[in-house]
């Protein structure tokens, strides 16, 4: 036994010995790609090995996701990932390709970045409380737009109607980009958006921040209050992660995550991500761990309480 140990504290040491495969399971241009090549760039010149980005979208996340859950555990197929495919995937298919907490071991959780509740500035919504004020004298009066049924920014404002104790209209779009473009023209009254494309559309006054969607107010628009300053329950943040296949190395992983860190904590790659908006978090993997099953108990019982059946 202690000669194995000695073999695999050796193996570990090695490590890369070839080039590692970063999968983001979402199309190449996105957030997730983004830090994914920027962060390989860091530990490509750390490892003198090379890292390469492997865009595999598909499913909301769910197809390159399954590629890693089903990739050998030795530390050179990562997955670069986020709530979709880890935290709301579970609850929303009756037959699952993979399970999250079963297949996949969490290595380092690297950053987390609200949304920004955001209104046309033809409502006369200013606040949280303007917009529980409106929709409980319009009930079913305003339209709310998401990037889809079950996707983050919908089982977000079903969360926030649930603690106001209102009722909106979902508008469902394919995808965050038309339901953007629909609220800019007023089609829709609000939606939770990503707070790097929308902060543009609300300096310029096309768009009228109401809400940060953390717990505590967001370093890129520290001017907006969280939207728990009004419903202290209310926290949904979006969040970025790595994930190695289960069954890799616990020293590997170790290794793996001090490496990440590292690449984070860079006063550049800080400064990079809050100007996207995101704050490093740059944790291990008990952190994210915990994260992932505290979000993923969360976003079940909204899916239960919003009666969204799983597909």
């Amino acid at each position: 036994m202690a000669a194995l140990a000695t073999c695999g504290t050796a193996w570990a040491q090695k490590y890369p010995a070839k080039p590692v495969r970063i999968v983001v399971p979402y199309a190449a241009g996105g957030p997730l790609d983004e830090n994914a090549r920027a962060l390989g760039q860091k530990l490509t010149s750390r490892w003198g090995q090379p890292v390469l980005v492997d865009n595999r979208g598909g499913s909301g996340g769910a197809v390159g996701t399954e590629l890693v859950a089903k990739a050998p555990p030795d530390g050179y197929t990562l997955l670069l990932g986020n709530g979709g495919p880890i935290t709301v995937y579970p609850h929303l298919r009756k037959k699952r390709q993979y399970d999250p907490e079963r297949d996949l071991e969490p290595v380092t959780f690297m950053l987390s970045s609200p949304m920004l509740l955001l209104v046309h500035p033809s409502t006369p919504i200013k606040s949280v409380r303007d917009l529980v004020r409106v929709a409980k004298t319009r009930p079913n009066g305003l339209t709310y737009a998401s990037a889809g049924v079950g996707n983050f920014q919908h089982l977000s404002m079903e969360l926030l109607q649930s603690l106001a104790g209102i009722r909106m209209v979902h508008v469902p779009y394919k995808g965050a980009a038309p339901a953007f473009v629909d609220l800019l023209s007023g089609q829709v009254d609000l939606m939770f958006a990503n707070i790097l494309g929308a902060l543009p559309q609300v300096k310029a006054g096309r768009m009228r921040a109401i809400a940060v969607s953390s717990a505590r107010p967001s370093s890129a628009a520290a001017d907006v209050p969280p939207v728990a300053s009004v419903f202290p329950e209310f926290d949904m943040t979006g969040w970025q992660g790595i994930f190695a296949p289960a069954g890799t190395p616990k020293e590997l992983i170790a290794s793996i995550n001090r490496d990440f860190v590292w690449a984070l904590t860079l006063p550049d790659t800080k400064q990079r991500l809050s100007e996207q908006g995101a704050d490093v978090v740059a944790e291990g993997p008990a952190e994210l761990a915990t994260f992932v099953r505290k979000e993923s108990a969360l976003l079940a019982k909204i899916i239960k309480s919003a009666g969204i059946p799983p597909e």
